[in-house]
């Protein structure tokens, strides 16, 4: 998906995206695979759900007993409340259920707990789920999902897109264990990135690269159908703070020379060094892969790097536009040049910035030289060089 898709996406607050399953075991086997107890006797809550039709609830209901959980609850915002609710179907589950309420069908949310076995099978698992409408819209923010957030081990959830930056916050509130899904943009928000910087929160087992595709009830809003399903695809990336593995794998790197020689990359490939940025004291490194492994200053990597960031390797000093890490250099009179001609531009903070030799494509106009910005970049440090 484009960031101009996802920018609509956003406008648009659609946030009706319904996780794969396959997904959803793919990331949560990782966390068993490093701790096979990391679940037992806990108590997982599923905030921003939709109980009947998700995925999550389906997942952790069937592996109930497997993983060991004390209790399993999954909340769903009321229907009257979604976004898209022209495109929502009323599950025969709860039309069928004798404590169906057609006064409270659309407006209120609903809850849905596992603890016990109450089908008399002798197992705990989707059968025994118990479901009742709550008393508000089911809101995350609402006192009532908030004392099941106060009462829980571990959050787990696809959160609204459009609430993320209060969804996260929501959480740390509580200073509950999480494992939740967000569009990949969210790394470099103020309330966010600060807790990459200090080792609270890091990317899931699952790489960002693709992004994810996930079901949606938008029909307005639909990129392929698979087995007539309307699918959705997004840059969107698990983030966390439960441990896994692949966590503390580091990168295997060349040397500044190699990268210089060998490199895939033709940014870097038969360059004599690295370019160094016009407003901040660091280097260029345009690809995570091109990381050099001896350098000891400060250099500026994608987002994408926190996909693969080791704390036992890397340091995170900063991001562009971050206060900790202030620009050595602003730029106020911007003229962008396209077809060999300055025009005004319309971009506003440039980022980090490279001094260019010639006027060309992409290049702005500020102090008598012309400069190419570049995307959002992340300040690091090699650890062991320091």
């Amino acid at each position: 998906m484009s960031n101009e898709n996802l920018t609509d996406a956003r406008m648009k607050k659609n946030d009706e995206f319904y996780t794969q399953y396959s997904d959803i075991q793919k990331e949560i086997n990782a966390y068993l695979e490093y701790d096979k107890n990391v679940f037992k006797n806990k108590i997982v809550l599923l905030p921003c759900d939709d109980p009947e039709w998700s995925n999550f609830t389906k997942f952790f209901a069937q592996n109930f007993q497997r993983f060991g959980l004390k209790k399993l609850i999954s909340t769903s915002f009321a229907v009257n409340s979604k976004n898209f609710k022209d495109g929502y179907q009323l599950s025969l589950f709860e039309k069928k259920d004798k404590k169906f309420d057609k006064t409270k069908t659309n407006t209120n949310g609903k809850i849905f707990e596992l603890s016990k076995d109450i089908s008399g099978d002798g197992k705990i698992d989707i059968n025994d789920l118990e479901w009742r409408y709550l008393d508000g819209d089911g809101d995350f923010r609402s006192s009532e999902i908030e004392k099941l957030r106060d009462e829980s081990d571990i959050i787990i959830t696809n959160p609204p897109f459009s609430l993320f930056r209060e969804f996260i916050p929501w959480i740390f509130k509580s200073k509950k264990k999480f494992i939740v899904i967000a569009n990949k943009g969210a790394v470099t928000y103020k309330e966010i990135f600060p807790l990459f910087k200090e080792n609270k929160i890091w990317s899931g087992r699952t790489n960002w690269s693709g992004g994810l595709w996930f079901e949606t009830k938008d029909v307005n809003d639909v990129d392929k159908v698979i087995n007539e399903v309307n699918m959705k695809n997004t840059p969107s990336i698990w983030l966390t703070n439960i441990e896994h593995g692949r966590r503390h794998q580091p990168l295997p790197l060349m040397s500044m020379k190699d990268n210089l020689k060998y490199s895939k990359h033709k940014e870097i490939l038969g360059k004599k060094s690295y370019s160094k940025y016009d407003n901040y004291n660091a280097i260029e490194v345009p690809y995570t892969d091109a990381i050099p492994n001896d350098y000891e200053g400060v250099m500026g990597v994608p987002i994408s790097f926190l996909d693969k960031y080791c704390p036992e390797q890397f340091e995170i000093i900063g991001m562009d536009g971050f206060d900790e890490t202030p620009p050595t250099k602003k730029y106020s009179n911007k003229v962008k040049v396209k077809d060999g001609k300055r025009m005004k531009s319309k971009t506003g903070t440039l980022g980090c910035v490279i001094k260019e030799k010639d006027y060309g494509k992409g290049t702005y106009f500020d102090v008598g030289y012309p400069v190419r910005a570049v995307y959002t970049r992340i300040f690091i440090k090699n650890k062991n060089l320091s």
